[in-house]
């Protein structure tokens, strides 16, 4: 099987691309030109086709030549606008979708990465539902946005969304401040940390994606990502588990008020507009800190055959602490 991987050259891309090359398939990964390819070169059966998803042109060349499925995993987190986000989140999965229609007729499946963000938070502290339409940062709706285009498309495209909770593992790049910021004995805890959260560990979720194209599915279902385990307080992931895998003592253990955080994404705004930067701290993005993002997978187990294998509070936190120590990033 040959499948298209956006993202290959991210977190998540990466590790979707790492186990569809151990398995044998061939990976065509999209990557920019400014994307670092040092883990994609050590991988079997990979081919690079430089472009970028807002690019037509590009990803219609990715889509030639026996693509059996793909794997769409790239999207902008953090932006300068949100414009910016839609135009990569939203018209660049359209890109994808109308390249498909047109050049892989036959799909298999096209496996859209989502995210919790697009149907938005919890207000009880319970699952959200999945018909939920309540984003509340551009993020989240630039991602629902992309969801609509692809149910709009799901009798030429045979397609599933998927709608991870927090990713992290292995490569990560943002959860990955919080492991720095508690090997600097600081305490990464956002407001009073009673906000609660489910997470995804990054291979874990890779297989789902993995296992939802022979799934034997409706085309444009939805499913949750997670590891199947309670939600986490702020205060017990942040505060406690990651300081317990690195052997580390926070100094001060007393959180960032709201207030604080939110004055600051001022500054950092008015930072980012003035040096045409992308940045992530921004008022929405607090204000999204302040609500409990929870799902259930349990749908998705049963539906794709799928089971996560990692949890957040038991060794996942851990596997994550070790890779980051072994390859020198802590």
């Amino acid at each position: 099987m040959k499948v298209l991987v956006t993202g290959g050259s991210g977190f998540l891309g990466s590790h979707v691309a790492e186990q569809l090359s151990a398995a044998g398939h061939t990976v065509r990964a999209l990557v920019r030109k400014s994307s670092n390819r040092k883990f994609l070169s050590t991988l079997k059966n990979v081919e690079l086709a430089e472009g970028s998803v807002e690019d037509r042109k590009s990803v219609e060349a990715a889509m030639k030549g026996g693509i059996d499925a793909v794997v769409h995993s790239a999207g902008l987190v953090k932006a300068r606008n949100e414009a910016e986000f839609f135009e990569v989140n939203t018209q660049g999965t359209v890109n994808l979708l109308d390249a498909a229609i047109e050049f892989a007729p036959n799909l298999k499946r096209f496996v859209h990465v989502s995210s919790l963000e697009a149907c938005g938070p919890s207000l009880d502290r319970k699952p959200v539902p999945l018909d939920q339409e309540k984003p509340v940062t551009a993020y989240g709706r630039s991602k629902l946005a992309a969801e609509k285009e692809i149910v709009a498309r799901k009798e030429k495209v045979r397609s599933v969304i998927l709608r991870p909770a927090l990713i992290y593992g292995p490569r990560e790049i943002e959860v990955y401040e919080a492991f720095k910021a508690v090997k600097k004995h600081q305490y990464p805890v956002i407001g009073d940390g009673t906000m609660i959260a489910c997470y995804s560990y990054g291979p874990d979720c890779a297989r789902a994606c993995i296992q939802s194209i022979d799934a034997d599915i409706p085309s444009g279902s939805i499913y949750f990502i997670d590891d199947g385990a309670e939600p986490l307080s702020m205060t017990r992931a942040m505060g406690e588990l990651i300081p317990e895998a690195l052997g580390v003592k926070p100094f001060l253990r007393m959180g960032i008020p709201f207030p604080v955080l939110t004055l600051a994404s001022f500054g950092v705004e008015a930072y980012g507009k003035v040096r045409g930067k992308a940045v992530m701290l921004t008022r929405e993005k607090v204000a999204m800190l302040r609500h409990h993002w929870v799902c259930d997978s349990s749908k998705t187990q049963t539906d794709l055959g799928w089971k996560p294998e990692v949890r957040f509070g038991t060794e996942g936190v851990h596997l994550t602490a070790k890779w980051y120590q072994d390859n020198g990033w802590l």
